[in-house]
């Protein structure tokens, strides 16, 4: 028998070491590894009761994705015909997966019909996507739709963003309409299998997108790779990127089950864990929660089970005032007349927020109020931190008496503050340091958000207690006299169980839509 994939692979390796990055790159042109696409193609469940199925390939590219999915047919023994449709509008690539599913046609075992057609995968069904006047009644549906969509961001006035409106917000990104194009494409309980990047799974920009797609399909798997950079063969991908598998249905299952392996080369030592779907996808934004063991879940358990968040309680985290480069005639060097503290990432050291440290353009002189606060006290998180740091959330207090002499303050775009309509007593703001200090928030963060950057909008999504056992919470950090994170964990879990032990005799008080009462 021959080796569609091996061919196809080969051919595809030959293509790469000869078109250059930059061209590739353009297109959004990333290969997937022979492995991953033999992997991809094995999520699917081949149906025993077919003899012919129909395949979408959308961004098709050298054919990798649809022939690892024709060996597995063909590997099925009962499946005898297959129709496949390819997408592919990159002049560069086209020559080659022409030749590729024309060899694979002739060497198969089975009967191959292929179509390809080379026009916008996105703009070429608009019309029948929307109903719109003029639609097909009745457009083609498939029974298996796999892909690598083109990681790209597009403008929000782009053609492709204004034909699918109902999923766009802000700028959006290919990868993200192909996805819901291809739920669009499936037949009822259809099965689609893309690897994308994570990005989607939280935050505003992609909420339309998680509320249309998950409320017309289902997850049933998802694989992570620990190695972020090794998910694409012969490439530099930085991008977080998960595979997905979704069942087109309304019915949903108890359990999505999450895979993980260490790269795309070797799927054998894979770690399986069936995690509960309604705790990876939660709440009416439906973030997506990628939960890897029993821990995870019971971190997520704990937190979901308060009623609020910082914004219900009158308290949302916000970013930094002041993009410090776009006003670099407002900075000065060295205190002066009429400056203020401008406030960076490097100010907060060990829990606690010090400064001057005779940083380069730690003052600030200006009177446009929108690069300025109230010199008030804050809970100051970093927004960006190393991969290989231990931790996510990095926090520290910012008390404004320490600092007298001013009425106002800036913050430098980098860092995020947690403020209040009214000033936060220091209590208040060491029992935010607990939560954002403790082990189990950091935990939660990086379950809800893979990348390094500490985003207002995940956080302001998280559930907190309410401010009064926030307080509380401060109070008993005060009088530890230890910020360390082992002194936060206990204070935290010291309060979750008083929690679960009080809920035993008393039921859960709903939350509320304002500032919540100390």
């Amino acid at each position: 028998m021959a080796k569609l994939l091996d061919y196809v692979t080969q051919r595809t390796i030959e293509y790469i070491e000869k078109m250059p990055k930059f061209l590739r790159k353009k297109y959004g042109q990333f290969f997937t590894s022979s492995e991953t696409a033999s992997f991809m193609a094995g999520l699917f469940d081949m149906p025993l009761d077919k003899a012919e199925l129909s395949i979408l390939d959308a961004g098709a590219g050298s054919g990798v994705l649809s022939v690892a999915l024709i060996e597995r047919a063909q590997d099925a023994g009962n499946i005898k015909h297959i129709k496949l449709t390819c997408y592919e509008n990159d002049p560069n690539i086209l020559v080659l997966l022409k030749e590729n599913l024309k060899w694979v046609q002739l060497n198969s075992e089975i009967k191959i019909d292929y179509l390809i057609k080379s026009e916008n995968y996105i703009l070429s069904q608009d019309f029948d996507y929307n109903g719109w006047i003029g639609a097909n009644p009745q457009p083609e549906k498939y029974d298996m739709v796999i892909g690598n969509p083109p990681y790209m961001k597009i403008a929000k006035d782009a053609p492709e963003a204004k034909a699918m409106p109902d999923v766009c917000y802000g700028a959006p990104n290919l990868y993200f309409l192909f996805a819901s194009m291809g739920v669009f494409n499936l037949k009822a309980n259809g099965e689609m299998v893309y690897i994308i990047p994570r990005s989607w799974t939280s935050g505003a920009y992609f909420k339309r997108f998680r509320q249309k797609f998950l409320k017309e399909c289902v997850l049933e798997h998802i694989h992570l790779f620990v190695s972020r950079d090794k998910v694409f063969d012969k490439e530099s991908v930085l991008q977080e990127t998960i595979i997905i598998k979704v069942k087109k249905t309304e019915v949903t299952p108890s359990h999505i089950r999450i895979t993980t392996t260490k790269t795309n080369r070797d799927f054998s030592g894979i770690t399986v864990f069936n995690a509960p779907y309604d705790i990876v996808v939660s709440g009416v934004d439906k973030y997506v929660y990628l939960v890897t063991n029993p821990e995870e879940v019971d971190t997520l358990k704990k937190l979901n089970s308060w009623n609020y968040t910082l914004p219900k309680l009158g308290i949302p985290m916000k970013t930094g005032l002041t993009v410090d480069f776009r006003n670099r005639d407002a900075l000065r060097n060295k205190d002066e007349e009429a400056a203020v503290p401008l406030f960076y990432s490097q100010h907060i050291k060990d829990g606690r927020v010090i400064f001057p440290i005779g940083k380069e353009c730690e003052y600030i002189v200006t009177d446009q109020p929108g690069l300025q606060q109230d010199n008030e006290n804050y809970l100051f998180v970093k927004r960006f931190t190393a991969k290989e740091e231990r931790r996510r959330l990095q926090c520290g207090v910012y008390l404004s008496r320490k600092y007298p002499r001013y009425n106002k303050i800036s913050t430098q775009n980098k860092i995020n503050f947690i403020g209040g309509v009214k000033e936060l007593s220091e209590c208040i703001v060491y029992g935010l340091y607990v939560l954002f200090n403790s082990t189990l928030y950091d935990n939660y963060y990086r379950i809800l958000n893979g990348s390094t950057q500490v985003n207002s909008t995940e956080i302001n999504s998280m559930p907190v207690p309410s401010l009064s056992v926030i307080e509380e919470m401060g109070k008993s950090l005060i009088a530890s006299h230890d910020t360390s994170e082992q002194s936060c964990n206990e204070i935290l879990r010291s309060f979750i169980y008083d929690q679960d032990r009080r809920s035993e005799n008393y039921p859960k008080r709903t939350a509320s839509t304002g500032k919540a009462a100390v």
